[in-house]
């Protein structure tokens, strides 16, 4: 009797066991969404889908009309990742928002360029003239740096990474700067004389390329351009060593797309 109790005990708890690992397993998530904010990025962002299909992993991506929105659906818990801000940009967000969102895989860096309806050449900039940059400290300060490089404006000796206004020693021409939102600025292009534009905005707005429109490009001149506005693959900081993480970026960091990076006009970063 004792050895059939002993037998049927060992049989609940197996039972048991099995019942376990099976939730455990059900439990494990392997579907992940990641916000972009633009086109091309979501195209390739779905190329690095199907290349983690193989892994079990799943990837959604979400489409994101601007930069504000992408941050803090990471921290809220409604993305998994993000893909579209470079380093500056998300320290920036981290200090004014008390966040730890991490950077664990860098993507591209962006040419930045100036564009006209007015004038051919950043040369022909003068007096007078109004310049529109991006309103945020992180845009706007990589616009500033593009401003002083082509000898408009000079900044301060000691301004910071991310410049502001206030780090402006002298206007060699006197121009006025307009600060707009970021996506506003291809939209507002006809109102001003020149206006530094991010390159989402440059293809998804006004159809074009920094290469075929723009009046300088600060890419070409690349030792003038910090690091810090390389882009990365953003998540949060408690899920930044995640093994799907790794994979997600042994992916994106690629040969293949790398390519696809180059068809964009933007220039892999890893």
């Amino acid at each position: 009797m004792k050895k059939k109790l002993l037998a049927g005990a060992l049989a609940i708890i197996a039972s048991l066991s099995l019942v376990g690992c099976g939730s455990s397993s059900s439990a494990e998530k392997h579907d992940y969404v990641v916000g972009v904010a633009s086109d091309q990025q979501k195209e390739i962002w779905e190329y690095v889908g199907d290349q983690v299909k193989k892994e079990g992993i799943t990837i959604d991506v979400k489409l994101f009309s601007g930069y504000t929105e992408e941050n803090p659906a990471l921290v809220d818990g409604s993305l998994d990742l993000n893909s579209f801000q470079h380093v500056a940009y998300l320290n920036n967000f981290n200090k004014e928002n008390n966040a730890d969102l991490v950077p664990i895989g860098y993507t591209l860096i962006s040419p930045f360029g100036l564009y006209s309806n007015i004038i051919k050449d950043y040369k022909d900039l003068k007096d007078g003239d109004t310049v529109a940059i991006p309103n945020d400290v992180t845009n706007g300060g990589r616009a500033l740096q593009l401003l002083d490089a082509i000898g408009v404006i000079k900044l301060k000796s000691d301004a910071p990474d991310s410049p502001t206004t206030k780090d402006i020693e002298s206007y060699v021409k006197k121009i006025t700067i307009k600060e707009l939102q970021a996506d506003q600025i291809a939209a507002a292009l006809p109102d001003v004389t020149a206006a530094t534009i991010n390159t989402n905005y440059v293809t998804d707005q006004l159809h074009t390329t920094p290469k075929d429109s723009a009046i300088y490009i600060d890419t070409d001149h690349i030792d003038s351009v910090n690091d810090i506005y390389r882009n990365v693959i953003v998540a949060r900081k408690a899920d930044k060593d995640k093994a799907d993480f790794k994979k997600i970026v042994k992916a994106y960091q690629t040969d293949a797309v790398a390519k696809l990076i180059e068809k964009t006009n933007d220039i892999p970063a890893w």
